[in-house]
């Protein structure tokens, strides 16, 4: 799986390829949807109670489709601004936490993703992975090697970060 670093690279990349030109700016939005990219992952924090599989559920488009119905209720609750595109921008941030996690070297079982359901209970991998797995110990070895992919991560979500900035603000002009 990518690193958090990299959820939250690709979530706001998602903010600023997605949003309007007038909501660039709304820091709202922006947090909905970086949170979003995010949130698949907390389901480790219920791993040790039995309760949750990593890359399960969690990780699909059924549950993006659940977290951007959440959000647009819970901001139609509050009264605010604009919930349905509140809702929605988690749905794209969410997703792009399925697509990062699809395009990794996966050494945990199950290998892959339960990315469609609940349409279907099947794991998906692609075959050619971009990211490497993130270890989840604290030896030497295993701390290297997250360096390494965390820098691998940087090096190919920041570039993208900044060229779609630049497209969107027009300043690659």
């Amino acid at each position: 799986m990518p690193s958090p670093v990299a959820h939250f690279l690709a979530g706001l990349s998602v903010h600023v390829a997605t949003a309007p030109a007038g909501d660039l700016g709304w820091r709202r939005r922006t947090a909905i949807t970086v949170a979003a990219a995010i949130a698949p992952d907390l389901d480790l924090l219920l791993k040790p109670f039995g309760l949750a599989v990593h890359q399960g559920a969690s990780h699909s488009v059924g549950a993006a489709l659940l977290a951007g119905a959440a959000v647009a209720a819970g901001a139609a609750l509050l009264r605010w601004p604009r919930p349905l595109t509140l809702g929605l921008s988690a749905i794209l941030g969410w997703s792009s936490h399925v697509v990062l996690d699809l395009l990794n070297l996966d050494t945990h079982p199950p290998i892959g993703l339960m990315a469609l359901w609940p349409f279907t209970e099947g794991y998906y991998k692609v075959p050619w992975p971009i990211f490497l797995d993130i270890g989840r110990t604290l030896d030497w070895r295993t701390v290297r090697h997250d360096a390494l992919a965390l820098a691998w991560e940087a090096a190919l979500l920041c570039p993208l970060l900044v060229v779609i900035w630049r497209i969107r603000t027009g300043r690659g002009r």
